[in-house]
């Protein structure tokens, strides 16, 4: 049995000598292959180099071997929004996050990091490097497949420029190659190696250098040290492998790899070698491409960007927007708003100022306690009723008219419209139910009383009301109702800032904006669009505007306004309060700056009847936030006055209509201990105890005011007479 096993086992290895020799024959066979299609590449290569010279070249791939037939890919870049004062609000976030820069703007060690890694020869060759490819294609022969890159960075370039196929395949590396040798002679190389490291990929949505150097270090690329650099340089072989954030050992060894190339290259010295190998990985994971500073007014400055240049090319058309904000006064809006109504469970509130030389808005605000990712915005978007600070609407249609206020009389006194008796009547009640019989339009407007501006509002017509309102700047559609000289309609802080601002302009409208230029991506301002132009109109004449105004100065040092709207300087305003307290306004303003707050609950109409042990009113928190950020940001500037018109109000006989109250009325009071009420229509506000029942000339308040209805907290000590910047 010895010798069969014996000649068994010399069979078996007989089989694996023929087979071993077997392998060797077709290994050698397919050698001889390898090397034929080898010789055709190279020169179907050098067929290619010299088509792109002007020969013809390799027939199948010089048809595509043209840059002017190829349309770059739109790889985009993020948008920027700065502040008046140059300070970056936030970016607007692209897909991708690239922020090109030239050459000059990068640290010195980036592009010989750059170079030293990924393309040594770069300025010695022709856009191929022969001696690469040939390397990488016999690795490729070997293996049967492409597995070893041999491109430049002016071949990558072309690669992320143009719609090459990504295939790993040998016709797709002739084609970048063809590209890369017309791209090399028709671009210098510093041109090729700016755009390379501004389209790039490092990793982490980074494209470009500037990007990967804010993601990773939360700096500028020029500020990039060494380490820095050549960490940043090492990625784009493997962004996913070597990313810092999730592998830091393998991005400190590509580091290394990187930081040795530069030593081979000379592009920094042995000991500049030493030192950088042992530091540390030292990251900072940067948040510029998501932090957004003011998310209100940003929000606005966004949809107004949009509308414009549509939504794409606002998110990755590389825009620089330059807006009127002033960072001081959002800081400062903020302040009042937040020490007023500190506490998690107290109502939202919102703050919109601007300039009414020119519409610049300057602040825009919004606070929503216990909401901190709110995303509605409350300055702009949202519309509650305005209460009584429609009043001031009523009144400038009035003295429009002719109506003079400091003569023209009505009765104070509840009063009922009914003027078809199928329907419900309209019962007007004041806010605490107490009542002056004669009054004149300017006493009741300091006591903000209700029935004497239903009677005026009627008188007037609640057409010529809304008239006003949008002559003004309402720009929302409004009811024709008589309740709309009461503030039944609803409106946006914006839009009352917006109107206010004509008064304080001296019945000039300017219609609001946020930009003031816009840089588009190729560097040129768009003028096209009128950014920054203002657009002005006179809407009123500025002896109607200056008697409104006269009165709402006396509503601030003795009316609904005192004391918390008062700023110690020429400043005039109007209170407004909704039924059962659930919006509460100040709409108020000086010669150079007007401001409009709200409070209330975003998310339904909730009575604040119990905020910080009171009932809110547009005198108590709305008041208080408002002297609080004018006498903030007016400080240390000088006082402006209102200026005296040119046109002086011409004053006309004016007749009461059939539905003002007659002087026969006789109305008994109200019991003192009687419970408050108020109807849906009618709409509660402060009062004042008021001045004289009727006068013919206009009477400043003097001597220490009278106390309101309400208790608003005491005021703070005014500052000394400021005005606020221009945009």
């Amino acid at each position: 049995m010895t010798p069969s096993r014996g000649r068994g086992g010399r069979i078996a290895r007989e089989d694996t000598i023929n087979a071993r020799r077997r392998r060797q024959r077709r290994r050698a066979k397919a050698g001889r292959k390898r090397k034929v299609v080898l010789l055709g590449v190279l020169a179907l290569l050098a067929l290619v180099v010299l088509g792109a010279g002007g020969v013809t070249g390799a027939a199948t791939i010089g048809s595509n071997c043209n840059l002017s037939s190829l349309r770059p890919v739109s790889i985009g870049q993020n948008s920027f929004v700065y502040a008046a004062d140059g300070s970056l609000l936030a970016t607007i976030p692209a897909e991708r996050n690239r922020q090109p820069v030239q050459l000059r703007q990068m640290s010195h060690w980036l592009p010989p990091a750059t170079i030293a890694i990924e393309d040594r020869r770069f300025y010695e060759h022709g856009g191929v490097d022969f001696e690469g490819i040939v390397r990488a294609l016999v690795e490729d022969v070997r293996a049967g497949r492409v597995v070893q890159g041999g491109s430049t960075i002016t071949q990558q370039l072309v690669r992320n420029l143009y719609p090459v196929s990504n295939e790993r395949t040998i016709q797709r590396k002739l084609k970048e190659a063809c590209l890369a040798v017309k791209l090399n002679r028709a671009r210098t190389k510093e041109w090729i190696l700016s755009n390379y490291m501004n389209t790039v990929y490092y990793g982490s949505h980074a494209y470009g250098v500037e990007a990967a150097a804010q993601t990773y270090f939360s700096k500028r690329a020029r500020n990039l040290t060494l380490v820095e650099a050549a960490l940043v340089a090492g990625l784009p072989q493997a962004p996913s492998i070597y990313d810092p954030f999730r592998n830091p050992q393998r991005a400190v060894a590509r580091r290394n790899d990187v930081l040795r190339a530069m030593l081979s290259t000379g592009s920094i010295s042995r000991p500049e070698f030493e030192q950088a190998l042992a530091a540390p990985l030292k990251l900072r994971p940067g948040r510029l491409y998501t932090r957004i500073r003011e998310p209100y007014f940003f929000s606005y400055v966004r949809d107004e960007l949009i509308e414009e240049y549509g939504a794409e090319t606002v998110r990755s058309g590389g825009l620089r927007v330059y807006t009127t904000v002033d960072r001081t006064m959002q800081v400062e809006a903020r302040k009042a708003i937040q020490s007023s109504l500190p506490y998690k469970e107290d109502p939202d509130a919102a703050l919109v100022a601007i300039n009414p030389r020119n519409g610049a808005i300057k602040a825009m605000v919004a606070v929503t306690p216990g909401r901190a990712k709110n995303q509605y915005n409350l300055a702009s978007q949202s519309r509650r009723q305005a209460g009584s600070t429609f009043k001031t609407f009523v009144l400038t249609a009035a003295v429009a008219e002719g109506v003079n206020p400091s003569s023209t009389t009505y009765i104070s006194a509840p009063f009922t419209y009914q003027p078809d008796p199928l329907t419900e009547p309209w019962e007007v009640e004041t806010y605490g139910q107490d009542y002056y019989g004669g009054s004149t339009i300017e006493s009741a407007t300091l006591r903000s009383d209700n029935t004497v501006y239903a009677q005026l509002t009627l008188d007037i017509g609640p057409e010529k009301v809304a008239q006003t309102a949008h002559k003004l700047g309402i720009s929302t559609s409004l009811p024709i109702v008589p309740a709309l000289g009461l503030g039944a309609a609803s409106v946006s802080p914006l839009e009352m800032a917006s109107a206010y601002a004509t008064l304080a302009a001296g019945g000039v409208y300017s219609e609001p904006f946020a930009i003031r230029k816009v840089v588009l991506a190729n560097g040129k301002v768009d003028e096209d669009a009128g950014w920054g132009v203002p657009r002005r109109e006179r809407v009123i004449s500025d002896g109607v505007a200056y008697e409104v105004t006269r009165i709402l100065q006396e509503n601030i040092t003795g009316g609904t306004g005192w004391p918390n709207a008062y700023i110690g300087r020429t400043a005039a305003g109007k209170t407004g309060t909704t039924d059962n307290h659930a919006d509460a306004w100040f709409c108020g303003y000086t010669p150079t700056l007007a401001a409009t707050t709200w409070v209330g609950h975003l998310e339904a109409q909730i009575p604040m009847t119990n905020v910080h042990g009171i009932s809110v009113a547009g005198g108590t928190f709305p008041a208080e936030i408002w002297g609080k950020f004018m006498r903030a940001v007016l400080e240390g500037k000088p006082e402006a006055e209102f200026p005296e018109p040119k046109e002086w109000p011409v004053w006309q006989p004016f007749e009461r209509g059939q539905y003002a109250l007659d002087y026969s009325y006789s109305y008994s009071g109200g019991d003192d201990d009687e419970e408050e009420e108020t109807t849906s229509e009618s709409v509660p506000e402060e009062t004042a105890p008021p001045p004289p029942a009727t006068t013919t000339e206009p009477t400043p308040a003097t001597g220490p005011p009278p106390t309101t209805t309400e208790e608003p907290p005491p005021p703070t000590e005014p500052p000394p007479p400021t005005e606020p910047p221009s945009p």
